[in-house]
């Protein structure tokens, strides 16, 4: 017989685990656990919800995920990570600048068809090596080769739309928001299912942008009712 005293804790049973919360089920919803999430990274306390092995099992069958997230490809920004969230939580479409594309509109549109997901989260950040990119290739009048030149070709509208609005080209920042915002637009111009189900309350479309020296994601863009607006 083993000594309780020398071995760890006991797995949770289905009698004796925490139950996990119930799905959020609104774009407002949706919201507010998203932001209790990142409220816990941002002050170190994450609770790490949904990352154990009964969650694992729970999920062999099907998904259930209440916000999908379409952000940049960059290691520093896993929505998982920086919200809080585990295993089911989140259906993640990332590619790098969060450029829009057809592939990248089907799989939005499958979250919220499909999958009824209520809540899609543009999120970008500080520091974004594609719109720092697509920033010089604009002021050089060089494209990059390859494929870069379809990532900053498709970045450029943002850029040009940030200067018109008198943002200056040394504002990184500000840029990167400026495309968040037009990404947002984006999606409701491209996409006719999810301007439908924004119409009609069923989604909501909110852009963020993520600082990567404290943690914290901001509001910049509402398309839809989640119950606040971005800060002016």
């Amino acid at each position: 017989m083993s000594d309780p005293s020398t071995t760890g804790p006991a797995e949770h049973t289905e009698a004796t685990r925490p139950l996990a919360p119930a799905r959020p089920q609104t774009p407002a919803e949706a919201w507010q656990a998203l932001k209790a999430g990142n409220r816990r990274f941002v002050e170190g306390t994450v609770a790490h919800p949904n990352q154990d092995a009964a969650r694992r099992a729970d999920l062999t069958e099907g998904q259930r995920p209440f916000a999908t997230f379409f952000g940049c490809s960059d290691s520093r920004v896993a929505a998982e990570v920086i919200f809080d969230q585990g295993l089911g939580d989140l259906f993640v479409v990332r590619t790098a600048g969060h450029v829009v594309g057809p592939t990248e509109l089907g799989s939005l549109e499958f979250g919220a068809e499909v999958l009824d997901i209520p809540l899609i989260v543009v999120l970008g950040h500080d520091n974004c090596g594609a719109v720092s990119a697509t920033i010089q290739a604009f002021e050089g009048g060089s494209m990059p080769g390859g494929f870069l030149r379809d990532l900053v070709e498709r970045v450029i509208p943002s850029v040009i739309k940030a200067g018109r609005d008198g943002i200056p080209m040394s504002n990184v920042h500000d840029v990167m928001t400026e495309h968040v915002k037009q990404t947002v637009h984006l999606i409701l111009e491209r996409s006719s299912g999810c301007a439908d189900r924004v119409a009609d309350g069923r989604l909501a479309i909110v852009g963020l942008t993520y600082t990567l020296t404290d943690g914290s994601a901001e509001l910049v863009e509402v398309a839809g009712d989640i119950g606040e607006l971005p800060a002016s």
